[in-house]
């Protein structure tokens, strides 16, 4: 550990100067180099980057109905959901572009630009109660756009964590709080947007949203550190595999599409299965041109078993998550009639739920397999799935979906900090970005994905609109179908990384590999 703490610049890619000085130019800088008060900010204002990622879909999610009235398209979940799906696909499909341009150019100087991008068509979405006719088509456009913002924050931030600090505890613990952010962020969205709502004007939510995100640019233009050190690969002919990034952000974006689409016009619309059919084309040739690219987009000789792995449980464990967390306000909202506001304050327990399990994450990361960690949280995504399905409208809240609203943060706090931390320590130092971009980019692709099949589902469940109960529990039951694939592949991951006896000379015993303990003992 004294070693890593030691680290020069050159080694941990860190500079007190300019993000271009080169490597024989940079001074020896840590973390442990800033005073515990700097410290405490530079880790706030990179967590924003993630708590206001997850605000986006509070704020897409909460207002929703009275937004939706407003444009004309009531309370049809197949077009509502539309807002939080088309802001989850560029948020995951743009990520794995933004890790690798942090990566090449500097990953503060991708930060400050997300939250100006971000912000800038947050302005203009709120414009859209202007726009006539299909307001709500112009609405779901400015979602997407400002869904590449935080695709830029996301990993970014998550690889200024990553670069400045070695494995161990302390990292664990960042991780941690970072992904603490998650559901707390959530909450900051729906409350402000809820109020707003609510009380005053709708495109005031994104209206104020552009003024939060001007404020966080000059606070992370502040607060974090020009750590970028010089990476010589920006000078290098095709190191941002333009192929890779047109073939593969065509191919999410079309699959993604036909996805969302489906429910709204109907599968057998002809240009429905024509996009879904073209986007796997893309992808196949994304895959081809990542074969052969001299800087791939994706390494595939980095793409480790456990990784894929973990990736694989992440992505069934957060479709479920998406699912749920769009479903249940529909719920509470539609068969129980509660208000936009009412619905956020039954889900504040995720806050302190939340914070529990972020700080149990950070103690057990480093004494537990990741796959051990996947495992609690598929379980509780499928058990938070299984008490809304099972839920009367008449229930008491507090009989189960209190209950339900403790135990999904479990799901959400224990899965992306193990996530990353094997992402983390899969990827060499100058490849954090990266590292961060193949996780998330699963993550909030996924919970698009998922709202899609759903979507699918329960429009054919309650086809003539009176079956509007059963239609939801029929989400609830794909949420559970995709968490209880992600408990499959947690087990198979607990099992692949299981201690195995290793022979040693003759003569000797046999020993155990030493089991994976978090991902502080593995090595970058």
């Amino acid at each position: 550990m004294s070693t890593e703490s030691t680290k020069t610049a050159r080694d941990v890619g860190l500079t007190s100067n300019d993000d271009d000085k080169r490597p024989e130019e940079e001074e020896a800088w840590t973390v442990h180099s800033l005073s515990l008060t700097r410290e405490i900010a530079f880790v706030s204002v990179v967590s924003a980057c993630q708590l206001s990622t997850q605000s986006g879909l509070g704020m897409a999610i909460a207002p929703l109905h009275i937004i939706g009235n407003d444009m004309g398209i009531g309370g049809e979940p197949a077009y509502l959901s539309w807002s939080p799906a088309a802001y989850s696909l560029t948020v995951g499909t743009f990520i794995l572009i933004a890790g690798r341009i942090g990566d090449l150019y500097g990953h503060k100087r991708a930060v400050i630009w997300g939250w100006v991008w971000y912000g800038f068509w947050s302005l203009i979405g709120g414009f859209s109660v202007y726009v006539h006719p299909h307001p709500d088509i112009f609405f779901d456009t400015m979602r997407a756009m400002q869904g590449i913002g935080p695709a830029f924050l996301l990993p970014n931030g998550v690889a200024l964590l990553g670069r400045s600090y070695p494995p161990g505890p302390r990292k664990n613990l960042v991780f941690s709080i970072f992904g603490l952010t998650a559901p707390t962020g959530f909450i900051v969205g729906a409350l402000f947007s809820s109020l707003i709502a609510q009380f005053g004007w709708w495109p005031w939510i994104y209206w104020a949203n552009c003024i939060a995100c001007l404020v966080f640019a000059g606070l992370s233009w502040g607060f974090i550190p020009p750590m970028d050190g010089y990476n010589p690969e920006r000078e290098m002919k095709g190191s941002l595999d333009l192929p890779g990034c047109l073939t593969g952000v065509t191919g999410l974006i079309l699959i993604n599409f036909a996805f969302n689409q489906g429910p709204v016009v109907g599968w057998p619309t002809v240009y429905v299965y024509v996009l879904l059919i073209v986007g796997f084309l893309f992808m196949g040739a994304f895959v081809w041109f990542e074969s052969r690219a001299p800087y791939p987009l994706v390494p595939m000789n980095s793409l480790t078993r456990e990784l894929g792995l973990v990736m694989a449980a992440i992505g069934a464990g957060w479709g479920s998550f998406g699912i749920w967390i769009f479903y249940v306000w529909q719920f509470w909202q539609i068969l129980r009639g509660d208000s936009p506001l009412k619905a956020t304050a039954q889900m504040l327990p995720v806050i302190f739920s939340g914070a529990f399990a972020a700080l149990m994450t950070a103690f057990l990361i480093s004494r537990i397999r990741p796959g051990f960690l996947l495992l609690g949280s598929m379980l509780a995504f499928a058990t938070g799935n299984i008490i809304a399905a099972v839920t009367p409208p008449s229930l008491n809240y507090w009989a189960a979906s209190f209950i339900a609203m403790l135990i999904m943060p479990i799901g959400m706090d224990c899965s992306f900090p193990a996530g990353n931390l094997v992402a983390s320590a899969s990827m060499p130092r100058h490849q954090q970005g990266l590292a961060a971009s193949l996780v998330n980019t699963v993550l909030n692709y996924s919970i698009s994905i998922g709202l899609g099949i759903a979507a699918l589902v329960e429009t054919r469940i309650n086809r003539d609109g009176t079956q509007v109960l059963e239609g939801y529990r029929s989400a609830f039951y794909v949420g559970i179908g995709l968490a209880t694939l992600g408990i499959g592949v947690s087990l198979v991951l607990v099992w692949a990384t299981r201690p195995r006896a290793r022979p040693t000379q003759a003569g000797g015993k046999a020993t155990m590999d030493e089991p994976i303990e978090g991902v502080s003992s593995t090595t970058s």
